[in-house]
């Protein structure tokens, strides 16, 4: 029997409430396995399943290996130490990147470069270190814009480079990934890139310490002044606090610190974040969504224990409005404004982080909720699929890879026991892949 499975085993004879945790762990381990084996069925060795009518889906036409680089670390956290090694080497013998496709960096870095490097640090697997190097080398020429602010799409063979108009998440998530790669490769260009990005979005904030959701990386000039901490924009924030963390960066402190002062300043809306503008710092728009949800488990890291609590009971009740949480509400009416969910991860992790930090037991009771909605709304005969709606819950064809490496690793852990994952000594990026702080 597996370590995990003895763990939580042994759990089940320790008392009732941790009994009822074991078994809930033990659930999302099955609906884990049972989305993994749906995905080998259909679509092995292709980046993600569509579920509904049980066919794969390739992002950009060739395969990448999404799902099976991103679900690498959940596999072998969750103990399925077969699966995970049939993962392994389907990635050591099959990923390839000396591919001609143009792709979108920010995706690439935090699924598949994110990915390679938590499945090294968790195997000591060369060859998922030479996999992530030889990304990062291709990944490289987007920071040569006259700003050092990246490109958005960069082809993987030649270098060419495109998309001017980005956002701060796409410039601002890059650091813990390549940071981490120039600790294990000892080239400390990827760290240094990565970092200037970082750096020259933050210069470009405006008077009041806002950002706007999107920007020219070519002059560096603002074209969307709206401000909030949701998509586009959202971890951004969440880095500046975890490079803090994860590289001892004094740099990255004072930004996070001048940076959360703002936000808390102009976007807070007690106990909900809207949107307002950069400059002004008037408030445009009572907006809070599924992707915005993240922001309680930063607020709860960066040691605002108050605001995250509130915030993250605030995102339950979104949650609970239809069974689901929608991708965008208007908080003031209570009324949906974009009714899809596509699996997201970001209200599960908010509970997680604050269940670690508190252990307070009504974020295991909306941990099950969680489950139970999942279960009620996303299952199919082949995995799970996002809905069109939350009103209507009407299924989409789509299972996203970050399904297996956010949204049920950040459930299962919820209920789990303190010793199967190592909180204190590890970071999750935004994809939720464990950097660890220390080396061993």
């Amino acid at each position: 029997m597996r370590s995990t499975a003895v763990a939580l085993l042994l759990l089940a004879f320790a008392s009732p409430l941790l009994a009822a945790d074991a078994a809930l762990a033990e659930r999302v381990r099955a609906e884990f396995l049972f989305s993994w084996r749906a995905y080998e069925q259909y679509a092995w060795g292709h980046d993600e399943l569509r579920p509904m009518s049980k066919t794969p889906r390739d992002w950009y036409g060739e395969s990448l290996l999404i799902t099976p680089v991103d679900a690498l670390d959940t596999l072998i956290l969750m103990g399925f130490d077969d699966e995970a090694a049939k993962a392994r080497k389907l990635i050591d013998e099959k990923l390839s990147f000396d591919k001609d496709i143009s792709v979108k960096n920010f995706e690439i870095t935090i699924r598949v470069l994110g990915g390679l490097l938590s499945g090294y640090e968790l195997t000591g697997d060369k060859r998922l270190l030479e996999l992530a190097d030889d990304l990062g080398t291709r990944l490289l020429p987007v920071f040569n814009s006259p700003t050092g602010m990246p490109y958005v799409n960069v082809n993987l063979k030649t270098g060419k480079t495109s998309g001017t108009k980005s956002n701060p998440a796409e410039i601002g998530t890059l650091l813990l990934e390549f940071g981490t790669l120039s600790k294990h490769t000892g080239k400390r260009i990827y760290y240094d890139k990565a970092k200037n990005a970082l750096v020259q979005l933050y210069k470009r904030r405006s008077k009041i310490g806002l950002v706007g959701d999107e920007i020219d990386v070519e002059t560096g000039q603002w074209t969307s002044r709206a401000s909030h901490v949701g998509g586009a924009i959202d971890s951004y924030y969440e880095y500046l606090l975890k490079c803090a963390r994860l590289f001892h960066d004094r740099d990255c402190e004072e930004m996070w610190r001048t940076s959360i002062k703002a936000v808390n300043t102009y976007l807070a809306d007690p106990p909900w974040y809207g949107e307002a503008d950069m400059v002004t710092g008037k408030r445009t728009a009572p907006e809070f969504g599924a992707l915005h949800a993240f922001f309680p488990g930063v607020l709860a890291l960066g040691g605002d224990l108050r605001r995250a609590k509130a915030l993250e009971a605030a995102a339950f009740r979104m949650w609970q409005l239809h069974g689901i949480e929608p991708e965008v509400l208007n908080y003031k009416t209570m009324t949906v404004t974009y009714p899809g969910y596509p699996l997201r991860p970001e209200i599960i992790e908010s509970a997680y982080v604050l269940h670690r930090l508190t252990h307070e037991k009504e974020y295991e009771k909306m941990g099950k909720v969680f489950l139970d909605s999942l279960v009620a709304h996303c299952r199919t005969d082949a995995g799970y699929t996002n809905l069109k709606s939350v009103v209507t819950m009407e299924k989409g064809d789509l299972m996203p890879s970050y399904f297996l490496a956010e949204t049920l690793k950040y459930l299962y852990l919820i209920f789990a026991p303190d010793s199967v994952f190592d909180f204190k000594g590890n970071i999750f990026t935004t994809e939720a892949h464990p950097l660890r702080t220390r080396s061993r």
